[in-house]
């Protein structure tokens, strides 16, 4: 006969587990990090949300607030993207599965 109980049963630990994703998800909560995270992650992919062409000619990309903010090396397909503004916010917003940017500023 086997003296030691085991300390969690299967019922228990699957009541107190976790997801990774949850736990990121709390943690940035906590620590009111979740806006910064968002920002970064619009940053780091940019290549994901505009293609590999777009993403080629931007020098800088980051969100301050609400507004995203681009460097582009080329004048033809600033104005471009200047036209398509609303489809470019439309993007962002749809990959980040919320209203994260409500303007661009191109520069």
């Amino acid at each position: 006969m086997n003296k030691f109980k085991p300390r969690y049963t299967e019922r228990t630990r699957n009541q107190s587990t976790s997801s990774v994703k949850e736990v990121l998800e709390k943690y940035l909560e906590i620590y009111r990090l979740k806006e910064s995270f968002d920002e970064t992650y619009v940053t780091a992919h940019w290549e994901k949300i505009m293609g590999k062409p777009i993403a080629s000619r931007t020098t800088s990309v980051f969100v301050k607030g609400n507004t995203l903010y681009v460097q582009l090396d080329s004048a033809p397909l600033r104005e471009e993207l200047v036209r398509a503004k609303g489809k470019i916010l439309e993007m962002v917003n749809a990959e980040m599965g919320k209203t994260l940017v409500t303007d661009i500023v191109y520069f």
